[in-house]
């Protein structure tokens, strides 16, 4: 049973609340470094996944860059005490205010996803008096197999520059002056736990590389994103994402050039399965078909399963008696607050206490306070032990 030897310690906290193991976290960068770091690439970690100071302060310590998505994000990589040239800002609606922060903190690369932003990007760098360095996004429409909410890198999706838009851009770049192209980049989607579409993206990307050189436009480095999934069914029989398999399509598919970097940037697979919401049962309501577990954490805490049709493991931490049927929801006024449905379960009363396993990522960074619901806590195991 999760956590077991902790359910009294999880009882006397207030409910509902984020626990996160930094046990397993760290346990889980020590896998990256060993099968990324130790190769020589560079791992940014998606600080869009969670932004928790004493989750940033592990990942600094392993060694990890940073991914942002927003100005507000960069502030928050350096207050975590991040180095400017650790930073990568990828968006596709990036404001002025914030390619202006870029600028301004030194970052380590734009990751441009239109030719209208390297455009406004060159007018503000020149206005600075500075030189921005530039990665473009490619589109390399390569389908990752998830949720379409959550895939990213096929035509009709918002990211990126087509491919069929390169003659345009080499045209461009000796025009802007502004502007040092150091790379490419691509990212294809989240929660991709097939590795087939990070072969396809490999293949892609040699083509691609071929059109670079054949416009003489030499490439430091090449970004592949991330988007590696995690066992949302079995988080205790696979805790940690087999890094290795991982790494080694990039090492055996992938030709880099001489001195040419390999960047990644991952974020569910490294902070997702050391995270999870505690939760406690106020009700228990028999229905027609079905008997409904109602808990005191909701779409509020952890919106994914309304948002995705995303499944979390669903762990009863105070009841071994026969299982029985439910449905497992929340308090919040919308039937889309649901966590699990038909799921068996040790038989609940009120005041069972039960985690919602696997939300360390887009879990606490994507809660809200519709109904007025009150931001809850978060709890680390050094807090705990």
């Amino acid at each position: 049973m999760f956590q077991s030897d902790l359910t009294e310690k999880f009882q006397s906290l207030k409910t509902p609340y984020y626990y996160y193991d930094l046990g397993l976290l760290n346990r889980t960068l020590d896998e990256i470094k060993t099968h990324g770091l130790e190769k020589g690439y560079h791992v940014h970690y998606a600080i869009k996944a969670n932004f928790n100071f004493p989750i940033l302060e592990e990942i600094r310590k392993a060694g990890l860059g940073i991914d942002c998505v927003s100005g507000q994000e960069i502030d928050r990589a350096i207050e975590a005490g991040f180095k400017p040239n650790q930073i990568a800002f990828a968006g596709v609606g990036k404001t002025d205010d914030e390619i202006q922060k870029g600028l301004d903190t030194g970052i380590f690369s734009f990751n441009c996803e239109s030719l209208q932003e390297l455009d406004v990007l060159n007018e503000l760098a020149e206005m600075s008096g500075k030189t921005a360095n530039v990665s473009i996004r490619l589109n390399p429409n390569v389908e990752a197999k998830t949720h379409k909410y959550i895939t990213t890198g096929l035509s009709e999706n918002k990211f990126g520059i087509n491919i069929s838009k390169l003659p345009e851009l080499f045209l461009m770049l000796p025009k802007l002056n502004s502007i040092r192209l150091t790379g490419i980049h691509f990212h294809i989607g989240s929660q991709i736990t097939d590795l087939k579409p990070y072969h396809d993206l490999c293949e892609k990307v040699e083509s691609v590389q071929q059109l670079f050189e054949e416009a003489g436009v030499k490439l430091d480095h090449i970004n592949v994103g991330g988007g590696y999934g995690i066992d949302y069914d079995k988080p205790d029989q696979n805790p940690i994402p087999d890094f290795k398999a991982f790494f080694e399509v990039f090492d055996k598919n992938l030709k880099l050039r001489d001195g040419q970097q390999l960047h990644f940037e991952l974020g569910r697979s490294i902070v997702g399965q050391c995270g999870s919401l505690i939760s406690k049962v106020l009700f228990v309501k028999e229905g027609i078909a079905t008997s409904f577990a109602v808990i005191d954490a909701g779409m509020t805490e952890l919106i994914r399963p309304a948002l995705y049709q995303a499944s979390h493991r669903v762990d009863v931490l105070t009841s071994d008696r026969p299982a029985e049927t439910y449905d497992v929801v929340g308090p919040i006024c919308e039937t889309s607050d649901t966590f699990r449905k038909g799921v068996q379960l040790p038989a609940v009363q009120r005041g069972d206490l039960v985690a919602i396993r696997s939300a360390g990522a887009y879990g606490e960074v994507m809660s809200s306070g519709f109904n007025l619901r009150e931001r809850v806590n978060a709890y680390y195991s050094t807090d705990l032990t």
